[in-house]
């Protein structure tokens, strides 16, 4: 059984690009309200404009603390609440710990973990006031198995598995949901940093998949009736098999 979306108001992360944007076209046709969030205005209005009023702006760097706290506050002055919050933004480095930068696992963390953390607890107390809403979180299945050829990432991703469900039983009694979808690799920038090897094997096997995809998932998600918490979805290429 599944409940409509139609008035809903929803925020997404990392919503100009790949899995942020196919999700937010998603919610569009299910007659949500979304406010996009990404850190590049100029792509940002582009695109707002062209999906319609409905479409609503919100630039935040997720990288720098001020613009990240500011955030939910700022998107509480542009609609009146929220009902969805995606915690879609991401970073990729992959290869061996020894070929990458302790600046580069800073941006990793600070976007992959500590922007989610932050975004969750800003919206906590609205939702929790409001006694609803949805939390959805997008991880990976490198946060469920020891992807060797990807340690910082994995890591990133298995914060969230721990965070995502350990918040999802904090947030039950106020009868808010938090879950996280958990795609294979992905038609995205993000696969620009893979192994080269990797992602030709991957390529050549048909073992990505597409962006909607994944917002197929998070529509699945978050369209169940309230009894009902998806809390976690795998989301896999049917060839995919380094797991």
């Amino acid at each position: 059984m599944s409940e409509s979306l139609e008035g809903k108001i929803a925020v997404v992360t990392g919503a100009a690009s790949g899995i942020g944007l196919a999700t937010s076209k998603a919610l569009l046709d299910q007659g949500a309200t979304v406010v996009m969030v990404d850190w590049n205005e100029a792509g940002l209005n582009d695109l707002t404009a062209k999906l319609g009023g409905r479409a609503i702006p919100q630039v935040t760097n997720l990288l720098d603390a001020e613009s990240c706290n500011a955030m939910i506050p700022q998107i509480l002055g542009k609609v009146d609440h929220i009902d969805i919050l995606y915690c879609n933004a991401g970073t990729y480095i992959g290869g061996d710990l020894t070929e990458t930068t302790p600046e580069a696992i800073d941006r990793m963390l600070n976007l992959n973990v500590n922007a989610v953390m932050k975004n969750v607890h800003s919206v906590m107390p609205h939702m929790r006031e409001r006694k609803t809403g949805d939390i959805v979180v997008t991880c990976s299945i490198a946060g469920h198995y020891p992807t060797w050829w990807e340690p910082v990432y994995a890591g990133s991703k298995w914060a969230i598995t721990c965070f995502v469900q350990t918040m999802r039983r904090q947030m039950s009694p106020h009868g808010v949901r938090v879950s996280q979808v958990s795609p294979g690799p992905v038609i995205s920038a993000l696969l620009a940093d893979w192994p080269e090897e990797n992602l030709r094997k991957a390529k050549e096997s048909g073992s990505l998949i597409d962006p909607e995809e994944v917002a197929d998932a998070v529509i699945y998600m978050l369209t169940r009736k309230r009894s009902v918490t998806i809390r976690d979805m795998l989301v896999l290429p049917t060839n995919f098999d380094r797991v």
